[in-house]
């Protein structure tokens, strides 16, 4: 493979007003069995929590900052909605552009995170029509960047920690699937990681966002019953991190803003939930610096040299 000529960054992608909400949700679901009361329950959370998504506008800022440190040629795009990855990949082949190092918006990996975005990128790049390779960051879920923001997001909401629980989270995803991935062993990582910097003695990890079927086996424990059960060991007072994304969009805003936050008001609890580290500089110099660093290496350096040659 040769010398990166340029870096994608790959995100999720959501709607920016809420006439885009439903057309949004068609095109995620698209090719699955979603019923019409879930896509319904969905457009609800959307319209409590401002009508739209504000993930777009979150990863442009994270886009332009990572752009006054870079000075390779960099792009996004969204798995989900505009900018498309495929729109993005046309313009990147007009550009004569064709190795590249993508850069996948999420923090932890398994098939049903990490690998759906070197999916969509592999299937960008068929629609291209041009052969444009790609290696991706080596894991990052506990790098003293990420971790130093996260926890310097906590920080104000921690104080002495008297009375408190730190409760990472992350997206619940079908057991089947995180059984075969390190998925779940990376959350933990980042949690023990971020704890450590923190000095939170008290700590635990529960996931949010579930959809699949009622009857298949997700990840837990499911957030609120994680509440529930921190109500019966004493703690008065929690303290929320999404470790598990990067940005304050509709699923940390309605699943812990709204939802949980409720389940820990009835069980007496305070609930406080730090921000995701979004465009915290320090997590800015962290992929910086990772980005730089890849596109430097010479192609035989142990370096993966095709789009998904990585876990």
């Amino acid at each position: 493979m040769q010398r990166a000529d340029h870096a994608l960054l790959i995100g999720f992608g959501g709607p920016e007003r809420p006439e885009e909400v439903r057309p949004f949700l068609e095109q995620f679901t698209r090719g699955t069995r979603i019923p019409e009361e879930r896509l319904r329950e969905v457009e609800f959370h959307y319209r409590v929590t401002g009508g739209f998504s504000p993930y777009n506008s979150h990863a442009r800022r994270l886009f332009g900052k990572l752009k006054e440190q870079l000075e390779i040629p960099l792009f996004l795009g969204m798995r989900n909605w505009k900018p498309f990855l495929a729109d993005t990949l046309r313009g990147i082949v007009d550009r004569g552009l064709r190795s590249g190092l993508a850069v996948v918006l999420a923090p932890h990996r398994s098939e049903a995170s990490f690998g759906r975005y070197l999916e969509s990128l592999q299937s960008a790049v068929r629609e291209a029509g041009v052969p444009v390779e790609y290696r991706t960051l080596p894991p990052w879920h506990d790098h003293p960047g990420f971790v130093g923001a996260q926890a310097q997001r906590i920080r104000p909401l921690w104080g002495d920690g008297a009375g408190k629980h730190l409760l990472f989270t992350a997206h619940s995803i079908p057991l089947e699937i995180a059984k075969a991935s390190s998925y779940v062993e990376e959350i933990e990582a980042s949690g023990r990681a971020v704890a450590g910097v923190v000095g939170a003695a008290r700590w635990s990890v529960a996931y949010q966002s579930r959809s699949g079927p009622p009857g298949q086996p997700w990840l837990e424990p499911d957030i609120r019953a994680e509440i529930r059960r921190l109500k019966t060991d004493g703690v008065r007072a929690i303290v929320a991190a999404p470790v598990g994304f990067l940005f304050d969009h509709t699923e940390v805003l309605y699943d812990l803003d709204v939802e949980a936050k409720q389940v820990a008001g009835q069980e007496g609890l305070l609930f406080l939930r730090a921000p995701t580290v979004m465009d915290h500089p320090q997590f800015v110099r962290m992929f910086a610096e990772l980005i730089q660093k890849q596109v430097q290496l010479v192609p035989g350096t142990g370096v993966p040299g095709t789009t998904g040659a990585e876990r």
